[in-house]
């Protein structure tokens, strides 16, 4: 185990249907979280669009490499000189009106060092609300995660949330982040009894960066990103509106309590 303490903080954003309205809030919230001291920064998910419609991103799709959502990471990540985790945006996947919706990291030089596209596609339905991802995404393959000076870092979004066996196949993590856009109506019922339990269970930090309002489009995200600990305590959290959340990852406390209570060390399966 690393045992670099490092700061890090989570954007929580109201996204527009406008990509540069977005990217300027993002712009001014990242920069709020290093001027807090964060050396590793996530957006949410759908941060650079979140359109009046569903398909409304397809048309915003970039190629992997580049394009202006991805441009402005890479930018902020060198202009700030931290890791940055791009939230998700949307990338063309091949499938005609489909995209991947993606989540890519950035190092302090700006250099693209890491991918995950979304596994679980989001379907609910209740009453007058009703979402199915899978009509204009594409779901990803392969388990994402990257090495920071502070020690591995799992990559999940949103829906994911609700497949532990996901998280177990990441290996041991010092941190798991999660970019989200949850509805309001299931982050009220389940959303931070799921981030503690990932993060009991997995005995690391969790570190969720939410959508968090009422949308143009109608929408309304619940918001409430938040830092929890392996222990299962919550150590920041905003429950609404645009802001910043942050905290330090301390692997010198993830040893003591992989120490004190084994249990990854106990697993039969």
């Amino acid at each position: 185990m690393k045992t670099t303490k490092c700061t890090v903080a989570a954007v929580q954003m109201v996204s527009t249907p406008e990509v540069d309205e977005n990217i300027a809030t993002a712009r001014r919230l990242v920069g709020e979280a290093a001027a807090r001291g964060a050396t590793l920064v996530t957006l949410p998910e759908y941060w650079p669009i979140m359109g009046m419609t569903d398909r409304d991103k397809v048309a915003h799709a970039e190629q992997p490499g580049g394009g202006p959502i991805q441009d402005a990471l890479s930018g902020l990540a060198r202009e700030h000189g931290i890791w940055l985790i791009g939230g998700t945006l949307p990338l063309v996947s091949g499938i005609a009106a489909r995209v991947l919706n993606t989540t890519l990291v950035y190092d302090p030089q700006g250099r693209h060092v890491g991918r995950y596209d979304k596994i679980h596609l989001f379907g609910f339905s209740k009453g007058d609300e009703s979402y199915d991802e899978a009509r204009t995404i594409v779901p990803g393959e392969t388990i994402g995660s990257f090495d920071a000076p502070f020690g591995k870092v799992g990559l999940a979004i949103c829906y994911d949330l609700r497949f532990p066996e996901l998280f177990r196949a990441m290996g041991e993590c010092a941190l798991i982040v999660v970019p989200a856009a949850f509805t309001h109506t299931t982050g009220l019922a389940h959303w931070e009894v799921l981030l503690r339990a990932r993060a009991i269970e997995n005995q690391c930090y969790v570190l969720a960066s939410a959508q968090g309002g009422t949308h143009r489009n109608g929408r309304r995200t619940f918001g409430h990103s938040m830092l929890i600990d392996p222990w299962g305590e919550v150590k920041d959290v905003l429950p609404e509106g645009e802001g910043v959340v942050s905290g330090d990852i301390d692997p010198a406390y993830i040893a003591s309590v992989r120490e004190s209570l084994p249990a990854l060390k106990h697993r039969k399966m």
